[in-house]
């Protein structure tokens, strides 16, 4: 389970703090999914960073599998958000010297030689339709089809927990509606727990709970 409870933002500044996120509160299960929308400036990529462990909260908890990912030192945090979390962000952020199998087995060399992760790799790109573009480096590909590069990427160490930033943003319709149809049907397939984030309505209609970031607060779309 995720559970985030009572999670509060807020960054210093010269004219003193200024408040992002305000009593943020949700659980989800394993197989589950949130998509949260707002305007631009109203929160949304910082409480991803909270939830991927990138910064901590102001106050309030996160716990992941009856874990406190925040309790831990920073070496043993590392390990596990590259074992726990999926990202996939706006950009595909693909190393461009390397393959498209190469770019999916990255985070793998994090987390070390158990496990056959490159049957797995080869698996999720067979399932995003990449199966034949192994060999082939990121400028090689579509927009479309790096985006479903990343997000094999971004499950080949089977996560917990999937978080997408603007997963279709930089997409045209055609791109976005295929990579919709990807992350939902992986979504599914894998189990994890997923959330979204994003300002498209068309990607936030595929969701059945939809959520808004009002004034930092989540409200229910």
């Amino acid at each position: 389970m995720l559970k985030v409870d009572a999670v509060t933002k807020q960054y210093e500044t010269p004219r003193g703090p200024l408040p992002i996120l305000n009593d943020i509160s949700f659980t989800r299960e394993p197989g589950q999914a949130l998509c949260v929308m707002g305007p631009s400036g109203s929160g949304k990529s910082t409480l991803l960073h909270i939830l991927g462990t990138l910064e901590p909260p102001t106050s309030g908890h996160v716990t992941l599998g009856e874990r406190d990912p925040f309790g831990l030192p920073e070496a043993e945090l590392a390990a596990f958000r590259n074992r726990e979390i999926g990202f996939v962000f706006q950009e595909h952020f693909l190393l461009p010297q390397c393959s498209v199998l190469e770019n999916v087995l990255t985070p793998t060399l994090v987390a070390g030689t158990d496990g056959d992760h490159e049957s797995r790799a080869r698996e999720l790109l067979g399932r995003v339709g990449l199966g034949e573009r192994l060999d082939h480096r990121p400028a090689e590909l579509s927009g479309g089809e790096r985006q479903r590069a990343a997000l094999a990427r971004a499950l080949v160490l089977k996560p917990r927990l999937l978080l997408c930033d603007e997963p279709t943003g930089n997409l045209d319709a055609a791109s976005a509606g295929a990579v919709a149809d990807l992350l939902l049907e992986l979504h599914h397939a894998e189990q994890a727990i997923l959330i979204v984030v994003t300002h498209s309505a068309a990607l936030a209609e595929r969701f059945e709970d939809r959520r808004r970031l009002v004034e930092g607060r989540l409200e229910g779309a």
